[in-house]
């Protein structure tokens, strides 16, 4: 897509040095930032590598029937709305505004309140020669004033893709979005994804993450007006060399706004590798804000490693409250003795006390056949891992 004009916006946070459309104006990438220090750039080598005019794919959106209320509709960047809630702060995302041709727009009228949920399937690359064939793609979820909607968006595919989601969720409307990484083993997805919310705006967010052999998702938060809450969850399993990254900007810039967020991971295996960053900002004109976050993550077996960096900027004292916390510990062998003295298999139990620690997480989602979906999937996941012992593989 054609960019609009640069936007340079001075530093927010280390999180933040500048706002650009354009890929030049960010530095290469050295893996040294502090931003880039966890993820393997060398798997990203194919999204970050093609030159202008080298022939890259588009992801294929594909959505079930449309309830009355919502619209789907394609649109080049010369549409004032791409753009208008994400501008992207570092070189990939930039890359992928400026390589995707062309931007997927679902739109839910203003005071709809469509009955079913919209479901939505992306597949970021298939096909003979998919993985030397980088794709870029872009969403944008528009949810009118008034409006209550649910929807669920799954990334599927065994290519590399880079892609932008923006959201602008309007005044007094409420969205819960579910986003599920399902790629192929041998996918590699690094995304965006934004929200802006208005006035007195609710947004639940649950990112579930399963898939990909490299995923990298940034998620951040924007309050455009006063009274608006959002609500983040995040379940992740890596196992067998995955590297899952998940990072996430709250950024409380204006009053009496709320953000709670709540991301749990499991993890076994030689080299595999979860990153949970998550900074949250209090700008001096955010009096009133009420924010907290937390990462917990479950590691299974020897071999894998989990990195948690919770942050916090404050800038007025004046908040409801503020706070973070982070664990990362071993399967806890004690829940497994209570449950087998009970009379519980130890396979059983082992698999109970995993799904357990999801569970909170997963009820969330309002739509059940996907909740039973992904709830099956971390069983079949469990049950492929064989044994756990005192965080033995």
């Amino acid at each position: 897509m054609v960019p609009p004009a640069t936007t340079l916006v001075p530093a927010a946070s280390k999180a933040q040095l500048l706002r650009s459309f354009d890929p030049a104006d960010f530095p290469e990438l050295t893996g040294r930032e502090e931003e880039w220090r966890f993820t393997p750039l060398d798997r990203l080598a194919v999204l970050l590598g093609p030159e202008p005019g080298h022939p890259v794919g588009r992801p294929r959106v594909e959505s079930q029937p449309l309830p009355p209320g919502v619209s789907e509709t394609a649109a080049s960047g010369e549409d004032p709305r791409i753009g208008s809630v994400l501008i992207p702060f570092d070189k990939l995302s930039a890359l992928a505004y400026r390589r995707c041709a062309q931007a997927a727009v679902f739109r839910v009228e203003p005071g709809a309140r469509p009955q079913k949920p919209v479901m939505v399937t992306v597949a970021g690359g298939e096909g003979s020669g998919a993985a030397d064939r980088p794709a870029y793609g872009h969403l944008f979820i528009e949810v009118g004033s008034l409006a209550e909607a649910t929807m669920v968006v799954e990334w599927i595919g065994d290519g590399h893709l880079a892609d932008n989601v923006e959201v602008a969720v309007a005044d007094g409307a409420q969205l819960t979005l579910v986003t599920v990484e399902n790629a192929e083993r041998t996918a590699v997805h690094a995304q965006h994804l934004r929200f802006r919310l208005g006035r007195d705006a609710r947004v639940r967010h649950i990112q579930v993450t399963l898939g990909g052999g490299l995923v990298r998702q940034y998620t951040s938060i924007d309050y455009a007006a006063p009274g608006a809450e959002c609500e983040a969850y995040g379940i992740y399993f890596a196992d067998g060399g995955q590297h899952l990254e998940h990072r996430l900007l709250v950024d409380h810039a204006v009053a009496d706004c709320r953000s709670f967020v709540s991301y749990r991971g499991a993890l076994s295996g030689e080299g595999t590798h979860t990153v949970w960053v998550g900074d949250v900002i209090i700008r001096a004109a955010a009096t009133g804000t009420d924010t907290y976050e937390i990462n917990r993550n479950l590691v299974l077996g020897d071999g894998a490693r989990a990195d948690s960096v919770p942050n916090l900027e404050i800038e007025t004292g004046e908040v409801v409250g503020a706070g973070h916390a982070s664990t990362t510990g071993r399967f806890d062998e004690e829940q497994l003795f209570y449950l087998m003295a009970r009379g519980i298999p130890e396979t059983e139990a082992r698999t109970l006390v995993v799904t357990g620690f999801f569970a909170e997480l997963l009820a969330n989602i309002p739509v059940e056949v996907l909740r039973d979906r992904l709830g099956a999937s971390i069983e079949a996941r469990l049950a492929r891992g064989g044994n756990m012992r005192g965080g033995r593989g």
